[in-house]
């Protein structure tokens, strides 16, 4: 294998190593990764091992909790003992006895899993070198300390003896200088599970990332193991299904590639199709929304969601165009990462009660079956610097710490979801800043070091920017275009954050005021609608009926603040028709079937002012 082929934490690794005392292996360290002399995957720390035998280390140990020492035979492991304990300072002779108790006991190896024998052997080991040059190679390095500010007496021993192992400077004489020293190589997920008081200012030790692998990686995989996939359709290198099956990889390790391999086999019975074995390797489900998404739905999108958004035409076809372009596979294609964004990116700018939030579920109700499926997060509550920990979760060490971030949790359990951020310019500014990793790469690393992709999600951002000196009265296209400098000022003068208006793009979606009657009793009457289905459910009332319904809904429709939009007809329903009905249901339900299979009459008077009664 050619070095170019040769990974780069790899080849930095192999090159630290000839130079360094000691090498903290972090990162994506539980994956297997190519051996580029066998042709075989192998686990992080045994390749590790081999690339230090090709650096010139002619005898490699590794060495972890439970297994003890391996890679090294019991008498290679006897021998190593000896020689560090015959190379030792003696120790002084014991007082008070002249008599001769005979041949001392041959020494024995010490329990290899008992960290303090172990680090004690690498201390004298490599404060003394023999003719072999040596590397210890500690698996799940992770779970050897605690807390770093805590640290036990037995802990502080071992850090003790692991920091005089590494503190012995290099050989630069004539004989060793083309030598590589005997060395220390830590394997774990995260380098911060050491302590710090080990990591920082230690001129012996180096730091290196094993990545998550790259495209060149996953394609190289899925390429090897071509007669090893089942699925509806053959794998050919070159054609799209081919790289887009690839690029759908992007998050999984090598492991999961394998396992993938498995469970492609255990659907035999029904083939799958590469996306749709994705999905269920990812989410357990078989059955991605977006796969049941069909041109004979999509075309229905605006009809549907115009019945619930009144007056808002220009952005509810501007959701369309952005669900049309997921759907044909175009969003994101400017990207070269495009598997990794989100669905869909979307910011309503307008003014209060216009349906901002009503689009929102109604399209999460269109896409997803249930309006429930539109997590909705309150910005006005994460106006604070640090209220960024509540999105993703606390730091190792913090309160919360387990407990995990809002955002992140709520991403793993619905990741089929339209993720509503309402307010967004009452959050903190640096809040913003996680918002441009999310709709750059489509994925957010919580406090726990989990990364959640955001790829099967639309997010949607809703803002009031401009409305309280917006004129209602003006033109549509000139509020139109108000709204969209309002926004333009906020982000790049007041907020300093014009990177995430870039990010957003064309997809700024500015809503009109509400003018004329006859669009706030539009809305009366569909908000109509829950509430018949309210009192069938709880009083099996058999129908809501209006003597005169548009009437009742017009008197209603005046008593609103047209600048309060949909949601003053929410405030004026509720003061004049539900109130009302509230107190005459209480009067009237002394028998919990008092209404059950009747129809309820709604009677207008003047003011408005509604009386009731059951036949």
């Amino acid at each position: 294998m050619s070095e170019r082929q040769i990974p780069l934490w790899l080849q930095n690794f192999t090159r630290q190593a000839g130079v360094r005392r000691a090498i903290v292996l972090h990162g994506n360290t539980l994956d297997v990764t190519l051996d580029p002399q066998s042709g075989q995957y192998v686990g992080v720390p045994d390749l590790a091992g081999a690339a230090l035998r090709q650096a010139g280390f002619e005898q490699i140990v590794l060495w972890n909790r439970t297994e003890g020492m391996r890679g090294i035979s019991p008498e290679q492991q006897q021998a190593l003992y000896a020689d560090a304990t015959a190379t030792a300072a003696p120790a002084p002779a014991p007082r008070g006895s002249a008599y001769d108790m005979g041949a001392p006991p041959a020494v024995a190896a010490p329990r290899a899993v008992d960290p303090l024998d172990f680090f004690r052997l690498v201390q004298q080991r490599m404060a003394r070198p023999g003719r072999q040059r040596m590397a210890f190679v500690i698996e799940w390095s992770q779970y050897l300390f605690g807390n770093a500010n805590g640290l036990s007496e037995a802990e502080r021993q071992w850090l003790l003896l692991l920091t005089t192992a590494t503190a012995v400077p290099v050989e630069i004489d004539a004989e060793n200088i083309g030598r590589p020293s005997d060395l220390l190589v830590f394997v774990c997920t995260r380098s911060a599970a050491l302590p710090p008081a080990y990591l920082q200012g230690n001129p012996a030790l180096a730091e290196i990332l094993v990545p998550q692998p790259g495209r060149p990686q996953r394609e190289e995989f899925v390429r090897r193991n071509l007669d090893r996939w089942v699925l509806s359709e053959p794998l050919v290198p070159g054609q799209a299904a081919f790289n887009d099956f690839v690029d759908a990889l992007e998050g999984l390790t090598l492991r999961d590639m394998q396992q993938l391999i498995k469970l492609s086999r255990q659907s035999a019975v029904e083939r799958l199709k590469p996306e749709a074995l994705c999905n269920l390797y990812k989410f357990g489900d078989r059955k991605s929304p977006w796969e049941e998404l069909n041109r004979e739905k999509l075309r229905t999108l605006a009809d549907v969601i115009g019945q619930r958004v009144i007056g808002q035409q220009q952005a509810v076809a501007k959701v369309r165009q952005v669900i049309i372009r997921a759907f044909t596979g175009l969003s994101g294609l400017q990207h070269s990462r495009k598997q990794r964004m989100p669905k869909g990116i979307l910011f309503f700018v307008g003014p209060t009660g216009v349906g901002k939030t009503e689009l929102a579920k109604a399209l999460a109700g269109f896409l997803f079956g249930d309006d429930e499926a539109c997590v909705r997060f309150d910005m006005s509550e994460f106006n604070h610097e640090h209220s960024d920990q509540r999105l993703v979760g606390a730091p190792p060490g913090y309160v919360g710490y387990e407990e995990g971030g809002q955002l992140t949790n709520a991403v793993k359990r619905r990741p089929f979801s339209v993720l509503l951020f309402d307010e967004i310019e009452k959050a903190h500014p640096r809040i913003l800043d996680k918002f441009l990793q999310i709709l750059e790469d489509g994925r957010l690393t919580d406090g726990k070091g989990e990364t959640v992709s955001f790829a099967e999600s639309v997010i949607i951002f809703t803002s009031n920017i401009g409305a309280a000196t917006i004129p209602d009265s003006a033109e549509t296209e000139e509020v139109q275009q108000q709204f969209l400098d309002a926004v333009r000022r906020h982000f790049v003068e007041e907020m300093k954050r014009p990177e995430l208006l870039n990010r957003i793009g064309d997809n700024v979606v500015p809503f009109n005021f509400i003018k004329g009657g006859s669009f706030l009793v539009n809305i009366a009457r569909a908000k109509l609608e829950p509430l018949r289905r309210g009192l069938s459910e709880k009083y099996g009332i058999q129908e809501l009926r209006f003597g005169d319904e548009a009437a009742a809904l017009a008197a209603i429709a005046d008593r609103v603040e047209a600048r309060n939009g949909g949601r003053g007809v929410l405030t004026a329903l509720e003061k004049y028709l539900i109130d009302p009905l509230a107190d005459f249901l209480f009067e009237q339900g002394t028998d919990p079937h008092f209404a059950r299979g009747k129809v309820l009459h709604v009677q207008q008077r003047p003011g408005p002012e509604f009386l009731f009664y059951l036949d």
